[in-house]
């Protein structure tokens, strides 16, 4: 009886989680244009982004350096994609399902291509140069990385939280992770002074925009796979 309640409540249950996810998702876009809006009028953001430019930042060398590198490449586009990708398709094959790799190629195209736009069309330069200029050849605006991080590991979270049900695939042990690997993508970037803090700001909105919007479709389908 209780098997068959769950049965029956759990498209109503979809359903509610993918009216919330939307209006999140809805909720975070319109933050990151009003981040956009700061970062083009020199609002702000701009206080906050010139002040910690004038930080004295230490040379890291050596080990440090490497480690630095190591934790940044967390947000690489390409390492990250290939993970998620090779993840959801091993998913996918235990379970007989072409949804998370459907997830993933979604997730990759509209990170690439909204993220991709944003950054061509405010064409900001990196802090490394000690100038704030728009509609240059940068795209410092908004951070790929950062982006990347949070969409590519919060969507293998979320595939590996709704697939599997063990502990160490648990929402509270997996979702707070990718927090603290976005924070430290975003710490490491300000540290080697690749990014403006708003564009690591925006990155991060942008891409929990993404993300929730991507988990909301899921959310749409009902799926008999699914443990969650």
């Amino acid at each position: 009886m209780k098997l068959l309640e769950k049965y029956h409540s759990a498209p109503v249950k979809r359903k509610a989680q993918f009216k919330k996810s939307i209006l999140l998702a809805i909720a975070l876009f319109i933050i990151f244009l009003i981040i956009t809006f700061s970062v083009v009028t020199h609002g702000l953001l701009d206080k906050i982004d010139q002040n910690i430019l004038q930080i004295k930042r230490h040379t890291f060398r050596g080990l440090s350096s490497h480690i630095l590198l190591a934790i940044d490449d967390l947000g690489l586009r390409g390492a990250t994609a290939t993970v998620l990708i090779v993840s959801a398709v091993l998913i996918g094959w235990k379970f007989k399902t072409f949804r998370p790799f459907n997830l993933s190629v979604l997730a990759l195209l509209a990170l690439n291509g909204v993220v991709g736009v944003a950054k061509l069309s405010i064409g900001r330069t990196k802090p490394r140069l000690h100038l704030d200029l728009l509609n240059t050849s940068g795209l410092s605006y908004p951070s790929g990385h950062v982006a990347n991080a949070l969409i590519s590991w919060g969507l293998l979270a979320y595939l590996l939280v709704t697939y599997f049900n063990y502990r160490i695939c648990s929402a509270n042990l997996l979702y707070p992770l990718v927090g603290v690997v976005t924070l430290s993508v975003c710490i490491v970037s300000l540290a080697r002074n690749t990014h403006w803090f708003s564009d690591l700001l925006g990155g991060f909105v942008l891409g929990g925009s993404i993300l929730v919007f991507i988990v909301a479709m899921d959310r749409f389908y009902p799926s008999t796979k699914q443990v969650k």
